[in-house]
């Protein structure tokens, strides 16, 4: 059986201002270094790590490719890299530096061929397409892109359905209404993701103890688990989580 991931995110708004968390994707919060938080995670053996560069768009600007480089170099585990991703020169890049996958939102919704462009280049196994979703006052979800500023009229399920057809390796979905809030994660989001397709599926957004982690495998069939606020803020480590699940009979690596 595979064993359920648990994997740390950290956002970067800048090289002037670090790692930041958010708050339904609003209410930034300086919270560190990139390069001093990939070594404290490498020293814990998380599973992996995904790094997204959220202001290379807000700020319209490249990725940091000199930040996903020193991260590289403390990370001994595979890392996930998203932020303005838009061409496969930008992939080819970072592959080149050593990411293993490639995170990529807007620019999929603006361009889907972009995903088999990617899946046909280096394998469905790099390409991560990533979600975020809120639910309307009626109680629908919807797809938002460009950091959440922007709403579309994506439904999550029928949009990770597709990504799947055009070669998405996995799906990160993240919940705007729970992200920061440490309330849990969105149960039904995830659920109906994980209804809609076949391959893994990444749950994010709202984790803030071990057993929300619990429930979104029990409840949602999760194949892993992403979160920060937990991290930054909680005394709750990767293992002490990993720990909890395993007590739940979910297999994961120690």
């Amino acid at each position: 059986m595979l064993k359920t991931r648990v994997i740390p995110i950290l956002l970067f708004k800048g090289p002037d201002i670090g790692l930041v968390k958010s708050v339904q994707f609003d209410w930034l919060r300086t919270v560190g270094n990139p390069i001093n938080s990939a070594r404290v995670y490498n020293s814990r053996n998380v599973d992996e790590l995904i790094f997204l560069d959220i202001g290379a768009r807000r700020d319209n600007r490249q990725i940091n490719y000199k930040v996903v480089n020193d991260i590289f170099k403390e990370c001994f585990m595979p890392l996930t890299v998203g932020g303005k991703i838009e061409t496969i020169e930008d992939v080819r890049k970072l592959l080149l530096i050593g990411a293993d996958k490639i995170s990529i939102n807007t620019a999929a919704i603006e361009r889907p061929e972009l995903i088999s462009e990617i899946a046909n280049s280096y394998g469905s196994q790099c390409v991560v397409v990533s979600i975020d979703a809120k639910k309307s006052p009626e109680g629908k979800y919807l797809v938002y892109c460009s950091g959440g500023q922007k709403k579309t009229n994506l439904s999550p399920d029928l949009w990770a359905k597709q990504a799947e057809k055009l070669g998405a390796g996995e799906i990160l979905i993240t919940s705007i209404d729970r992200d920061g809030t440490r309330q849990g994660y969105d149960i039904q989001l995830i659920k109906n993701i994980t209804n809609a397709v076949k391959i893994p599926v990444i749950a994010a957004g709202g984790a803030g103890n071990p057993d929300h982690f619990v429930e979104a495998v029990k409840k949602c069939s999760a194949n892993a688990l992403a979160a920060a606020s937990i991290f930054h803020f909680t005394q709750f480590t990767p293992n002490s989580i990993k720990q909890k699940m395993r007590q739940a009979n979910i297999p994961v690596r120690l």
